[in-house]
């Protein structure tokens, strides 16, 4: 890849999707690349074939956390080299002439339904589910489906030719996801990315696991605690190798290139069974409201 050529950034869904947007809103200069779903983003990336970095949700602010890419993080050797967060709006789109009075059918994925449900309550629509928001709002314009309606992004909808009936129909209106930005090892960061600035907070994000006995995450959490660092969040799954047993994933507020950070992340590791880090970033600016 010439130096002058956009990198390419690959992302789950369709055009018009939230991830879409976190590929722009974090490199205005890349080329967005659709691929079917979060396992085939880390297999895009991993296998190269010109593609920069990938995006992939983790966290939503009503629907929490996304398990999946958790796992895929493991599974998969890439590293975190950026975050982006981006505002879910949604509206409710149809083909041109609908009215709301003649929907009977509306398409979305589970988790944006359940993030209109104040809004979709409103009327006795048949809900059905789909694969992704922007998706749904494909199906419809391809379909030339009639009486149906999608909730989805503005954007969304004005990719697939539909038409805005009601916007804004989020029952949390400050609602938003947060996505990571990953690569290969010793990959540099998308050049369209934004420089790292040392006056912005920075997140180390880590996986481990602890010895099965008593105190052994209390005395792990303490490392941390005595380095003066902040944990942001604190996560559990189960580990695939042993029942019964669980990964910890941190988030910390560290920056990994300071002398001191690296001290207490050695210490971590000895106090624990496995440690893995995952990558160290700047954290992303919250979107105005």
């Amino acid at each position: 890849m010439s130096a002058a050529a956009p990198s390419r950034i690959a992302f789950a869904g369709e055009r018009g999707s939230f991830a879409e947007d976190a590929v722009l809103a974090y490199a205005p200069g890349a080329e967005a690349c659709p691929v079917a779903g979060f396992r085939e983003v880390f297999e895009a990336v991993s296998n190269g074939g010109g593609l920069a970095a990938g995006v992939l949700p983790i966290e939503n602010l009503v629907n929490g956390t996304v398990r999946e890419v958790y796992d895929l993080l493991l599974e998969h050797g890439l590293i975190i080299v950026g975050e982006v967060i981006v505002p879910v709006r949604l509206c409710f789109a149809a083909l041109p002439g609908e009215t709301v009075e003649s929907i009977s059918t509306v398409y979305s994925h589970i988790q944006a339904l359940g993030q209109a449900e104040a809004f979709l309550r409103s009327q006795p629509w048949s809900l059905l589910t789909t694969y992704n928001t922007a998706g749904s709002g494909r199906m419809i314009a391809e379909r030339r489906e009639r009486g149906a309606a999608a909730v989805l992004s503005p954007r969304a909808a004005a990719v697939f030719g539909l038409e805005v009936l009601v916007p804004d129909i989020q029952t949390e209106p400050l609602n938003r996801t947060r996505f990571l930005v990953v690569t290969r090892p010793g990959l540099a960061a998308p050049p369209e990315a934004p420089a790292p600035a040392d006056s912005r907070p920075r997140r180390t994000t880590l996986a481990m696991t602890v010895r099965n006995e008593p105190g052994s995450l209390h005395r792990c959490l303490g490392v941390l605690k005595d380095a003066g660092l902040n944990m942001d969040k604190l996560e559990s799954r189960p580990s695939r190798s042993r029942a019964w047993e669980y990964v910890f994933w941190i988030d910390a507020d560290a920056d990994l290139r300071e002398p001191r950070v690296q001290a207490a992340f050695q210490d971590l590791e000895a106090a624990s069974s496995t440690l893995r880090l995952l990558g160290s970033y700047a954290k992303a600016e919250e979107p105005a409201p």
